[in-house]
């Protein structure tokens, strides 16, 4: 593609995206995945999967970029995708959509926040907008769940919060709610099967790119949702040998889990 061409696709999808609301109200069925990070071929195979678009609806958590070494092929295609079929192709933005991570990470990624009381918090953000390192936006793509936490705790990512399983409850009881889906960790016992339920499966985080960096033995995940609103798992298996689409490792020296300047809150 040439630069001309690519810049045609991040303008028209601005449009699009704009011309959406913030908060995305979708209606299943649907195919939700989870990070990608360049990892192009793997990105074929979700859709080999699930079907290429407009096959099936998809969904997108983010961390499209990155890492991986086909990050400029990966944002084409998906940005293509989203212009030809605007109402059944979504990407949401993670904390790798940001211009300081992409500067440290190779381009140049969740739910909750002790900050969010409403949606219409949510509807109300002004876009385009940067990632600040405090509050509501912050904590929408930094915030992690954690096991061993009662409320809410520091995050050892150095940026917002964790959370425990009573705020993940609390949180889907108030806003009348079944699940949370996310996207955002790969960490060793985290997502390895490409999926992972949280708080009596009140929510799960996915993670796509399996064999991350070529570092992890990770499987990727999508999650189908079907129009009863069942909800099943679709896994791509980690290979040693990668599909013919080759995409590379990245360097070893870049850290997995990104890290931010702020310093960490104080518990609340």
């Amino acid at each position: 593609m040439t630069e001309a061409e690519v810049r045609g696709l991040c303008i028209k999808s601005r449009e699009i995206f704009l011309s959406q609301p913030i908060l995305l109200e979708l209606e299943a069925p649907l195919k939700i995945c989870g990070d990608i990070h360049g990892q192009y071929t793997d990105l074929l195979r979700l859709f080999e999967y699930g079907g290429f678009p407009p096959e099936a609806n998809y969904l997108f958590l983010g961390d499209y970029v990155d890492r991986g070494k086909q990050s400029l092929e990966t944002i084409c295609l998906l940005l293509a995708y989203k212009i030809k079929y605007p109402e059944n192709f979504f990407l949401l933005r993670g904390n790798h959509e940001c211009a300081s991570i992409n500067r440290i990470y190779g381009f140049y990624d969740e739910c909750l926040s002790p900050d969010l009381q409403s949606m219409e918090q949510i509807r109300r953000i002004m876009r385009p907008t940067d990632v600040p390192d405090t509050g509501l936006l912050c904590d929408l793509l930094w915030s992690d769940p954690d096991k061993d936490v009662q409320g809410w705790g520091e995050n050892d990512r150095g940026v917002s919060f964790t959370f425990g399983a009573d705020v993940v409850s609390k949180f889907l009881n108030r806003h009348d709610l079944d699940l949370i889906c996310r996207a955002h960790q790969v960490e060793p016992n985290v997502v390895e099967d490409g999926y992972e339920f949280f708080a009596k499966r009140q929510l799960v985080t996915l993670f796509s790119a399996p064999n991350y960096c070529g570092e992890f033995d990770n499987a990727g995940g999508m999650m189908s949702v079907d129009e009863s609103l069942m909800c099943s798992f679709q896994i791509l298996k980690p290979s040693e040998k990668k599909a013919k689409y080759q995409y590379g490792g990245v360097n070893s020296g870049r850290p997995v889990t990104p890290p931010r300047t702020a310093q960490a809150p104080k518990k609340r």
